[in-house]
């Protein structure tokens, strides 16, 4: 649920609050780790966002809508997942994006 008092409306943007697309991007790639740690059967400590592919923007996400974000697996390699997702307000697309993640255990000794 998208609603005004959210902090990124204040500069995006005064007057014409529009919810920002990077937020959009950010929840098709959370949804899809999701899934990815549902999927499988050991329990890794981190996703790691590896790719966005063939980002669309239709149609802007503004207060009082509510975001769905629809992910379908194309692929799997291993650790690396693919994904093709979508962003839809009241069933009408209004992002569209390929996304990959990577599962893998805590990365120590940076």
């Amino acid at each position: 649920n998208v609603t005004i008092n959210e902090p990124h409306f204040q500069g995006h943007f005064p007057g014409n609050p529009v919810f920002p697309g990077v937020l959009m991007i950010e929840g098709m790639a959370q949804t899809a780790g999701v899934l990815c740690i549902a999927a499988t059967s050991t329990q890794p400590t981190s996703v790691f966002f590896l790719t966005i592919d063939k980002a669309k923007f239709r149609k802007p996400v503004v207060p009082g809508d509510r975001v769905e974000f629809h992910m379908k697996k194309t692929n799997q390699r291993k650790n690396m997942w693919w994904y093709k997702g979508t962003a839809m307000v009241d069933g009408n697309i209004v992002c569209e994006a390929e996304v990959s993640a990577m599962l893998a255990q805590l990365i120590t000794g940076f």
